[in-house]
């Protein structure tokens, strides 16, 4: 029944734009972050320091506690999910809805950049230490413009891992499909980093992590770097007056996304910076957009409009799919 979910997902958006976060201790991400933390401390084995050397003990180890805690996590889910699915369809999609809200986070994400903003509007280093409560870089010595580039970035990035791809796997496997999805991402985000990460070498405890991560955000990130240029009016954002042919652009998004370490944060980050005509960089790693401008205040409200319009057009791909999904399914 299509009309359950479609409404379920429509209370989830209002219970954020009014409310926005639950308390922490009633939040399923968190309690996610709290399982990880406390794995990493009693159950993984203190690697060696040697990342040449293959520590498959650790490997296993990370594995074993992604698997059994994505197993738990989809037995809850589809058993809560069973129950609601027998109610009323005004209740299920109610108690849908509100499951469904903690497991994306769009207006969370919008204020968090938008502070960044405001505090570097005050000051460059109030500005840096506000940057440094949403990304895990150095933030000491950046310029007023890398802070926005970082910030920016944040925010292109997190779009598609805090709100499209949970209501794309949503759509696709109901509520079970969304918290896997979260728990991947909240794993990847806390284990996923190559060597040494606050005292403990994450090469090989954290690999399937990243790994399992980057399958499941594979197609939600282009989706995303499609909704935003779909929200940008195909590229009519970027300065140039015309906006970019669907060839061109994804010719171009391509390329720069490319030059990322990680297979798909840079589709959304370039998407971001092509529409926008800004170029995007982390120090030593990677430029987006090279030749575009160094962003400004106004890019970064850009930036948060143009991720609202991606939004909205994510939610609409999003209901079509579910009445086509269900029309499939009774035909």
């Amino acid at each position: 029944m299509a009309s359950v979910p479609a409404s379920a997902l429509l209370i989830a958006l209002a219970i954020d734009h009014f409310f926005g976060e639950p308390p922490a201790r009633l939040h399923p991400v968190v309690w996610m972050g709290n399982c990880l933390n406390w794995a990493a401390a009693n159950v993984l084995p203190k690697p060696a320091q040697d990342d040449n050397v293959p520590d498959y003990p650790s490997f296993m180890a990370g594995v074993g506690v992604w698997i059994a805690s994505a197993a738990l996590i989809l037995i809850v889910t589809c058993s809560l999910q069973g129950v609601i699915l027998q109610l009323p369809v005004a209740w299920a999609a109610l108690l849908l809805g509100v499951l469904l809200k903690p497991l994306f986070a769009w207006r969370m994400l919008r204020r968090e950049v938008q502070a960044v903003e405001t505090a570097l509007q005050s000051s460059l280093e109030a500005g840096r230490e506000r940057l440094s409560m949403l990304v895990s870089r150095d933030t000491t010595a950046l310029t007023e413009a890398q802070v926005r580039e970082s910030a920016i970035e944040t925010l292109a990035e997190n779009l598609n891992d805090s709100v499209i791809a949970p209501i794309f796997w949503f759509v696709v496997l109901g509520l079970p499909g969304a918290a896997v999805y979260r728990f991947a991402n909240t794993a990847d985000a806390m284990w996923g980093y190559k060597g040494i990460y606050k005292g403990q070498n994450w090469e090989w405890a954290g690999k399937w992590a990243a790994r399992a991560d980057d399958v499941l955000s594979w197609l939600p990130a282009r989706i995303t770097a499609g909704l935003l240029w779909l929200a940008s009016g195909f590229g009519s954002g970027s300065g140039s007056g015309s906006g970019f042919k669907a060839t061109s652009f994804w010719t171009r998004l391509r390329r720069e996304a490319c030059k990322t370490p990680s297979p798909n944060s840079g589709w959304p980050m370039a998407a971001m910076a092509l529409v926008l005509n800004i170029h995007l960089s982390k120090p030593d790693v990677y430029t987006l957009n090279a030749s575009g401008s160094a962003p400004n205040a106004a890019d970064t409200q850009k930036s948060v409009k143009l991720a609202s319009k991606s939004t909205i057009a994510g939610v609409f791909v999003a209901l079509a799919a579910i009445l086509l999904i269900a029309f499939l399914v009774r035909a």
